[in-house]
């Protein structure tokens, strides 16, 4: 995917959340990161506490990174939380990178959402 069309894609996804969400601003990745871990858990709860908000995050990352390969899902606990294994390890990139990794990734995320 070319940068423009990055830019493009991310800032509709970003639109999306932000109107389902009846926000304001435009969220950024980690909200993102957020929100998807919330619908691959399944429910959402008033509050989460700063440990649950991590665990979220890192579900997200997980399971945005299925799709390139680098985790597996292997189930879920008894508490219904996803559970992810790396199979493959990740080449070592800086921030930016990581992050443009993670914005393909949740503009695949939500295409194959919208398409359900």
């Amino acid at each position: 995917m070319e940068d423009w069309e990055l830019d493009f894609e991310w800032l509709r996804v970003q639109h999306l959340v932000k109107d389902a969400m009846q926000r304001e601003v435009l969220p950024d990745l980690n909200t993102v990161l957020f929100l998807i871990g919330i619908q691959e858990l399944g429910r959402w709860k008033r509050a989460f506490t700063k440990e649950e908000k991590q665990d979220l995050m890192h579900v997200a990352v997980c399971r945005l990174l299925v799709q390139d390969g680098y985790f597996d899902f292997v189930g879920r606990d008894e508490d219904g939380w996803p559970h992810y294994r790396q199979v493959v390890e990740m080449p070592a990139q800086g921030t930016f990178s990581q992050e443009k990794m993670l914005k393909i990734n949740a503009v695949k995320y939500f295409k194959d959402w919208e398409k359900e």
